[in-house]
């Protein structure tokens, strides 16, 4: 394996100080822009991240979009759009009935007609001035971005990015890995000479892409509760839970199977009974021990992502002690943080 593809998440372990974590820009820099933009990718690129993560869902003829959610009304102006008022409906998605407008609906140049809009406009207004104004990207136009931004600044930068809902995709007749594999060789993402990061909250999907010869680092996403979705399309109830997963037992089973995990926040924020931070928990250095690297998500500075004990005046949309937060989380040992706003995101981890 290439070591240009290695070093985007390769980092010491044990008791060796451990190096800054990177830096990864979560759907661009949302906190300033409609995510998954292009002005947003590109402003995050442009303030100094290690990497971007774009998530992928399938349009209705192939073609691998970036966005969130397959439920794209959140994210777009669809709903205004009288000529798809009859294509929302209720879906269910991993397990959970959704009613929306799905991509998978809509062939790519349908797609291509409809503008961003910010997903939490009361919390970012300053983002939402941007609504209506860009499309949607497809996975291929971030790797561009990507790649033209490495060159133009003689410097390597990260492509982390993110298979949603494989399960429910491949009962679709869509087989993401394959797609995904058949995307990264075509753009000249396959053979690590760009380091790249393929990520799922699925392991059997991360399986699937690896076999196709991708090198790659694999990180398996897993959330503070509930349960694969993938497993409990195979197991049902008998599924591991994602907490069980994290655990010590849980990481044996991981180690040699996958590079890495990545996790909510609060997992590794540990706190007391009084919902104080008590300092960070075990599991970074219990999946550093087994060899995996962890990431962990989102850092974000507003009053309402943040714990308790950071939380500051002015209501759920000012900025907290996001530092103080962030800070134990880099204490923690962490490899890798995904932030909304790229610029905070660098200030506060490149200086811990």
């Amino acid at each position: 394996m290439s070591t240009r593809g290695i070093r985007l998440v390769a980092r010491s372990v044990g008791p060796v100080p451990h190096p800054r974590p990177l830096v990864i820009g979560h759907r661009g820099a949302p906190g300033y822009r409609p995510e998954h933009t292009r002005s947003s990718y590109e402003l995050a690129l442009a303030q100094g991240v290690d990497a971007v993560e774009p998530d992928i869902v399938v349009s209705s003829d192939g073609v691998l979009v970036v966005r969130h959610e397959n439920e794209i009304s959140g994210t777009t102006d669809v709903a205004t759009r009288a000529a798809f008022a009859g294509r929302r409906t209720t879906k269910t998605v991993d397990g959970n009935a959704v009613t929306g407008w799905f991509a998978e609906d809509f062939a790519w140049d349908e797609l291509a007609t409809l503008r961003a809009r910010e997903r939490l406009p009361r919390l970012r207004p300053v983002s939402a001035t941007f609504d209506g104004t860009e499309p949607m990207l497809r996975l291929r136009d971030v790797l561009d971005l990507v790649r033209t931004a490495s060159v133009a600044g003689q410097r390597e930068i990260g492509a982390v990015v993110e298979i949603k809902h494989a399960t429910f995709f491949a009962a679709r007749g869509w087989d993401v890995a394959a797609m995904l594999a058949d995307e990264l060789h075509a753009s000249g993402w396959a053979d690590g000479r760009m380091p790249l990061v393929v990520e799922s909250f699925e392991q059997t999907v991360l399986a699937r892409v690896r076999a196709r010869g991708i090198i790659a680092q694999y990180v398996y996403l897993l959330e503070a509760s509930g349960r694969p979705f993938d497993l409990v399309a195979a197991q049902g109830r008998a599924a591991p839970t994602y907490a069980h997963i994290a655990t010590p037992a849980g990481l044996d089973g991981l180690a040699g199977s996958v590079d890495g995990i990545s996790v909510a926040k609060r997992m590794i924020l540990a706190a007391d009974r009084n919902g104080r931070t008590a300092g960070p928990s075990s599991l970074v250095g219990d999946a550093h021990a087994r060899g995996l690297r962890v990431f962990t998500w989102t850092c974000r500075p507003e009053n309402t992502f943040l714990i308790p004990r950071f939380r500051g005046p002015g209501g759920k949309a000012a900025f907290g002690d996001y530092a103080g937060e962030w800070r134990v989380l880099a204490q923690a040992g962490v490899d890798g943080v995904f932030v909304d706003h790229a610029d905070l995101g660098i200030r506060v981890f490149r200086d811990a």
